[in-house]
């Protein structure tokens, strides 16, 4: 692995609390706030729609605005993170995040909403995976999949921030006003990120820009990230569309719940999918120090997922505790941008996890889209639900996707394994 490193000058051998303190706590602040900006909108949609007079099509297509900046700035993100460091990267993207957030908050008509969405999406893109690039920089290898799980729990916390206690801050403050207080908070993470964070030293002028976007095409040709890649992200994918959409109609159609009981058992789920997060990055660090390997991890907690999500689409079991392990289950894939960092030289780290995640959020879009249109093949009934057998399909057939896209990485095991990559330190 030695020649793995970046230009021989790897992560450190401990952790220190100074890379906790000046490292992984701002960072944290700005993966809080991001995924605090992406669920927020479903607790102020009611609100929306009575002050700036929207509709359901209206909603829609503001929702879009935050996941198409946060996609499309995916590749472009990666080259900056490895060209020209996180801190810079992450603090000037959360202070555009910050005037989006104010845009917002005085905005008036559809598009001006949107614009300012548009931007909250684009500054806050950069709020895991520069993370990531990060804690290669400035943890030890071998605990990355634990500080990276204690790490996106943070963005379980600001999921379960946005809900209850959004709605307690309506109670004394408008939607406007609590988009002030977000864009006042961004500002100071985004000065603490930029103040705090450390640069890490590079040797030597970085590597032109034609042969870094040339890294990019290199990324989409490595062998490895095509075997973990289909599982990653159909599975990563899957769960987002179900957890930010679908679950909610299922509980409500299917298991018959009350508007509260929804409202609670989605609460459960995420509070389960924070606690995921931290399980799945201890359990991965433990089985790596006894030898299990983590692309075994990855293997089998993809093999438990698509279990827990075959029980939800035949309702083997019901109650709250199928949803809750789904929540438990959902994040298991985020191991993939461990096992990446660790498959790459380093300065290929910001390039290929954002290579990830843009198909994951491509995904998400694409699987969110087409179960609807499954569901839209069953007529509605007279409460505008569907029928359970149209969940069944539209969740059976992404469970089939998920399920030959794992089958595909443990076959594609016997011919390309991690390490093997022609990409080379620059």
């Amino acid at each position: 692995m030695a020649e793995s490193r970046e230009n021989g000058d790897g992560p450190p051998s401990r952790v220190t609390l100074a890379a906790v303190l000046t490292v992984f706590l701002p960072f944290a602040g700005g993966y809080y706030l991001s995924y605090l900006y992406r669920v927020v909108g479903a607790v102020i949609a009611d609100r929306l729609q009575r002050d700036v007079g929207l509709g359901a099509a209206d909603l829609g297509v503001l929702t879009s605005a935050y996941f198409i900046s946060f996609a499309a700035f995916q590749l472009p993100l990666g080259l900056m993170l490895d060209r020209y460091g996180a801190r810079r990267v992450h603090g000037a993207l959360l202070l555009i995040a910050a005037a989006g957030a104010g845009v917002f908050a005085a905005g008036t008509s559809l598009w001006q909403l949107w614009l300012g969405r548009a931007l909250i999406g684009l500054g806050v893109a950069g709020g895991l995976m520069a993370a990531l690039k990060a804690i290669t920089q400035w943890f030890p290898e071998r605990r990355w999949p634990v500080v990276n799980g204690l790490f996106l729990a943070t963005g379980g916390l600001g999921a379960m921030s946005a809900t209850a206690p959004v709605e307690l801050l309506l109670g004394v403050t408008s939607w406007r006003g609590v988009f002030v207080g977000l864009a006042a908070a961004t500002c100071v993470v985004a000065l603490a990120v930029l103040l705090v964070v450390p640069e890490k030293p590079r040797r030597g002028p970085p590597r032109p820009l034609r042969e870094q976007v040339a890294g990019i095409r290199a990324i989409f040709a490595d062998r490895f990230f095509w075997r973990l890649a289909p599982a990653a992200f159909l599975t990563m994918s899957t769960s987002l569309a179900i957890q930010g959409l679908w679950a909610g109609p299922w509980l409500r159609d299917v298991a018959g719940l009350s508007q509260a009981a929804v409202a609670d058992t989605l609460f459960a789920m995420t509070a389960a999918m924070t606690l995921g997060f931290v399980f799945w990055g201890t359990l991965a660090d433990r089985l790596d120090r006894v030898g299990i390997p983590l692309t075994a991890t990855f293997g089998g907690g993809v093999a438990l997922f698509l279990v827990v999500l075959l029980a939800i689409t035949f309702q083997a079991t019901t109650g709250i505790l199928p949803w809750l392990a789904f929540g438990l289950m959902g994040n298991v894939a985020a191991l993939a941008y461990t096992v990446l960092a660790r498959h790459v030289p380093l300065v290929y780290a910001g390039r290929t996890n954002t290579a990830l995640n843009l198909l994951v959020f491509l995904g998400a879009f694409a699987v969110q889209s087409a179960m609807g249109g499954i569901l839209d093949l069953w007529p509605q009934g007279a409460s505008g639900g569907y029928p359970p057998a149209a969940y069944r399909a539209a969740f059976g057939t992404f469970t089939a996707v998920c399920i030959a896209a794992w089958a595909w990485y443990l076959l594609a095991a016997r011919r390309v394994r991690l390490g093997e990559t022609r990409l080379r330190p620059s």
